[in-house]
């Protein structure tokens, strides 16, 4: 198993890089968020999973280990080979992808070319609890305007089972989200709702 290369950057594309080590140039595919932290440095190095079929050998390539483990955990998956799980890293970032999963928006994940409705529902049933028991998804990351309403229900959920009262739970969030502006998290939103509830 090849799990990473340091070596020079020969060549970049948008879907695989050349890194040139001791002489050797190996082809490396990649994702397009992992094109975008690729400086054009002369020095990089990659971190990569080697996929073994009987007729090829193919590497892959990613800018950190958390790309990698996601690449494979998708990988896991019936019905999602490395192409597939590529695509899906390239169409969305990490976030996106992380949020996509643990909200259950089989929309979003469908909307990748190539995955179908199934494999969607798929990701979501095989990654959701991997996700959030290993901590790849941590819910003190920043929410997007997208997550405000999954935020604002999950804050709610939560101080509702705590024993505050809905309607004054309700307008505490609201009043604190209007304040925030966006950039508070599910925790820090949680604890000031219980202070002004």
């Amino acid at each position: 198993m090849i799990s990473y290369l340091k070596g020079k950057l020969a060549a970049k594309d948008p879907t695989h890089l050349i890194i040139d080590v001791a002489g050797i140039g190996y082809h490396v595919n990649i994702s397009l968020s992992t094109y975008s932290e690729t400086k054009d440095q002369e020095d990089i190095f990659i971190h990569t999973y080697l996929h073994v079929k009987e007729d090829s050998h193919t590497l892959f390539g990613f800018h950190n280990e958390s790309e990698k483990k996601m690449f494979l955990s998708l990988l896991s998956i019936s019905g999602v080979g490395p192409n597939t799980a590529l695509m899906i890293q390239s169409s969305l970032s990490a976030d996106e992808l992380k949020q996509a999963i643990v909200s259950e928006d089989v929309k979003t994940i469908q909307g990748v070319k190539g995955v179908g409705a199934k494999t969607a529902q798929r990701v979501i049933l095989e990654l959701k609890d991997k996700i959030k028991k290993e901590g790849l998804y941590d819910d003190a990351e920043k929410i997007s305007s997208g997550g405000y309403n999954t935020i604002k229900n999950e804050a709610l959920s939560a101080l509702t089972t705590l024993g505050i009262n809905k309607n004054a739970a309700e307008k505490s969030i609201d009043a604190i989200l209007k304040n925030s502006g966006n950039t508070i998290t599910l925790e820090e939103l949680i604890k000031l709702a219980l202070k002004n509830a």
